[in-house]
């Protein structure tokens, strides 16, 4: 997971993200609601998904792996404005009855997603440095 974190990072920093998020987001496709354990699993480096009952906690590792106000809003965006989980997308196709609402329902979130973080980014830098 480090390879593939490390070799997304370059594009994450664009989107005011970093390499771990953006990994996490991919790797949660199959259902959204694990992205932010997936985190959590790789910000830590232990092979299992964590179970902190404190958002103090949470928020500190979060802080300790260099979550800023920007990030943090940044992935709120990508949380609303990404692909849908794969039920979804399966029942697109199953519903639409081929692959190409599929596709459409994946790509068209995912860049305007990326394209507003990247704005979003752009925009904070500007005033605030």
């Amino acid at each position: 997971m480090t390879y593939v974190a490390n070799f997304l990072d370059p594009f994450a920093k664009l989107m005011g993200l970093d390499g771990y998020i953006l990994t996490a987001f991919l790797l949660g496709l199959p259902a959204n609601e694990i992205v932010l354990p997936i985190i959590l699993m790789s910000y830590m480096q232990k092979g299992i998904l964590v179970d902190l009952e404190n958002a103090h906690e949470i928020g500190q590792i979060l802080v300790q792996n260099g979550w800023t106000i920007l990030t943090a809003i940044n992935v709120m965006i990508f949380t609303l404005l990404h692909f849908p989980c794969s039920t979804t997308l399966l029942t697109i196709k199953k519903e639409a009855g081929g692959w190409k609402w599929v596709i459409i329902s994946f790509i068209l979130p995912t860049v305007c997603g990326v394209i507003i973080c990247m704005i979003t980014t752009l925009v904070w830098n500007t005033i605030c440095i």
